[in-house]
C-alpha cells in the first residue's frame, strides 16, 4: 500500500514539473509565438524554393526593438515558419550564399531546419 501511494506522489510530481516546463516553453521561447511586426526586407532564395521575410518589432517603451526572420515555403503548402529573433535590432540585412544557406544580420542559417533565437543562446 505504501509502495502505491509513493509511486503515485512521485508521478504526480514528475507530471506536474513537466507541465510547468512545458508552460514556460510555450510561454517564453516557443518561436511561433513571436509579434508580428512591420515587414522590412524580404528576399527570395536563388532558386525560388524560399522567400525569407524580416520584419521590425517594436519593443515599445520598456523592451528593444527586435528583428524577426519568417521563412516562407514558395512552392509547397507548408506553413512558414520564424527561423530568426533577435534582439536590439531595428534593420535586417539579407543574403543567400546558395539555395539553402542565408545570412541574416551576420548570423549563418541552413533552411529550412536551422534557426538563430538570442534567448537560447
Amino acid at each position: 500500500m505504501k509502495k502505491n501511494i509513493i509511486i503515485t506522489a512521485v508521478t504526480t510530481f514528475l507530471v506536474t514539473v513537466m507541465l510547468i516546463a512545458f508552460g514556460v516553453y510555450w510561454a517564453f521561447f516557443d518561436m511561433s509565438r513571436l509579434p508580428e511586426g512591420v515587414l522590412i526586407n524580404e528576399l527570395e532564395s536563388p532558386d525560388g524554393t524560399y522567400t525569407l521575410k524580416a520584419y521590425h518589432v517594436e519593443g515599445g517603451a520598456t523592451v528593444s526593438d527586435s528583428v524577426r526572420g519568417e521563412l516562407i515555403f514558395n512552392n509547397s503548402s507548408k506553413r512558414s515558419k520564424n527561423i530568426y529573433w533577435n534582439y536590439r535590432e531595428d534593420s535586417a540585412s539579407i543574403k543567400w550564399i546558395d539555395d539553402n544557406k542565408v545570412v541574416i544580420n551576420g548570423i549563418g542559417l541552413t533552411v529550412p531546419n536551422s534557426k538563430f533565437d538570442f534567448r537560447n543562446r
